[in-house]
């Protein structure tokens, strides 16, 4: 669903109508994806800064990657259960532990797929950071799909 705020479309000062820019920014902040996006970049800053400070201290880049990453899922799970999928987040107890496991088996996906392409772009050559980048684009899309369909999907205990 893209927009969940039970606005009518095409109401008095909605955008496809002469509305303003705000009405058209208030839809936007309840499309998804948006919000997984911006989510995300909170817990990419953690994750980067992290990977980029363990760089600094001299630890190896794959390993510098997986802390990065571990740190940004505990960010990424506050912000994503209050604020992307708070409408499905299960409601406290076997169903809210249940699917914190279903997120944290998402992580582990993203976390090899991030730890494995930075290994390989490091062995062949590319720079940790450039290798970094590939793999922040590549665990987003993975992610994102595991925890729309499978971790916050309807039937999850709600």
């Amino acid at each position: 669903m893209i927009c969940e705020t039970g606005v009518p479309r095409g109401g008095a000062g909605s955008f496809a109508t002469g509305g303003n820019l705000i009405g058209l920014l208030a839809r936007l902040r309840d499309v998804r994806l948006i919000r997984y996006g911006l989510a995300s970049v909170g817990a990419l800053a953690v994750d980067m800064g992290s990977f980029l400070l363990l760089l600094a201290i001299g630890m190896i880049s794959p390993l510098a990657a997986a802390a990065g990453y571990s740190l940004g899922i505990v960010v990424h799970w506050v912000l994503s259960s209050r604020t992307v999928f708070q409408d499905t987040v299960a409601v406290k107890g076997e169903g809210r532990g249940c699917q914190k496991a279903l997120f944290v088996g998402s992580a582990l996906v993203g976390l090899a797929l991030t730890t494995a392409i930075v290994w390989a772009g490091d062995h062949s050559g590319i720079d940790p950071r450039a290798a970094k980048v590939a793999a922040i684009a590549a665990s987003f899309i993975v992610t994102y799909l595991l925890r729309k369909t499978i971790v916050f999907g309807r039937a999850t205990g709600r």
